[in-house]
């Protein structure tokens, strides 16, 4: 079955605080710790490791370790001329693990993860010409390695994500692929997207776009994030994603700690997909392939409740 045509889908947890719990050599980093994708070249073992902990826990999909594999990313680290290599291998490390799980009956996914680099458009700090020049770059090599579908995430705001939008379907017309592309956004606390958008204007914004889907990442827990999914529930004509933190992050005897418990968070999981009609879900940080683990036995036998209230 392709990954369009599964009714619910699966994604794996967080890559960045998942490795903080992994051994990793430290000569691994070759002094650039904090770049996650680096290790995709440097350590390759360790991130096919890091995939299958999230398919032995019963994920449908995994994502690519390059959500910050960009060009104008890894300038920061001094690799911008390694984009092709670190994105190639990425892909190649999924593989690797994917290919241990997948079944004809039970097929595996992978999604090229492409983030928001760490620059605006709409505050200035990257041109929109450069900003689809650097995420073409990007998809182009996670396109040609493979990948069964591409998601835009993490995008926080308007100009950003319509620029990386167009690039996509530009590059995926020019190239011939089919494959899906997700589109997800972080909503703060305070109820919109880090400039300020609501949820109506990222409906609006995203839907002259053939994306296959649209929904939520990163920022925030499910709780917080329940009001913008019942408007896209309501609102939103097409699949909807759901893929939170678990639960805003506290700082407990100097470290870093999320408190949704892995039970909490299938149940949550469980609830937007039966009463709700999410059809894509999975988790960002904090994510453990335990909490994967409990949103999977949560979903046995779960069907995506139907969206009739949709606006046609």
């Amino acid at each position: 079955m392709k990954f369009a045509e599964q009714p619910l889908l699966i994604f794996d947890g967080a890559c960045g605080t998942t490795l903080q719990t992994m051994n990793i050599d430290p000569s691994a980093w070759d002094g650039l710790d904090g770049c996650n994708e680096y290790l995709n070249i440097s350590t390759p073992d360790t991130i096919t490791e890091l995939h299958r902990k999230f398919l032995a826990a019963g994920a449908m999909v995994v994502e690519t370790n390059t959500f910050g594999a960009s060009s104008v990313v890894l300038s920061e680290y001094g690799l911008e001329s390694k984009v092709k290599e670190i994105n190639r291998a990425a892909v190649a490390n999924a593989r690797k693990a994917v290919s241990k799980f997948t079944t004809d009956t039970a097929p595996r996914y992978i999604a090229g993860s492409i983030g928001p680099t760490t620059k605006l458009p709409i505050l200035g700090h990257i041109s929109p010409q450069e900003l689809a020049k650097t995420v073409t770059e990007q998809m182009d090599t996670l396109l040609e390695s493979g990948v069964d579908a591409l998601i835009v995430e993490t995008c926080q705001d308007l100009l950003q994500i319509k620029t990386v939008l167009i690039a996509c379907f530009d590059l995926l017309e020019a190239t011939g692929v089919d494959i899906p592309v997700l589109a997800s956004v972080p909503f703060e606390q305070q109820g919109t997207m880090l400039v300020g958008t609501d949820i109506g204007s990222v409906c609006a914004t995203i839907a002259p776009f053939p994306v296959f889907s649209l929904g939520l990442n990163c920022a925030t827990g499910p709780t917080d994030m329940e009001p913008h999914i019942d408007y896209l529930c309501k609102n939103w004509k097409k699949r909807i994603s759901c893929i939170p933190n678990q639960g805003m992050p506290e700082v407990v005897n100097g470290k870093t700690h999320y408190p949704l418990t892995p039970t909490e968070y299938g149940q949550h999981m469980h609830d937007f997909i039966t009463k709700k009609g999410v059809s894509i879900v999975g988790g960002c940080c904090g994510t453990s392939p335990e909490h994967t683990r409990e949103l999977v036995e949560a979903l046995q036998g779960c069907t995506p409740a139907p969206r009739s209230e949709v606006v046609k």
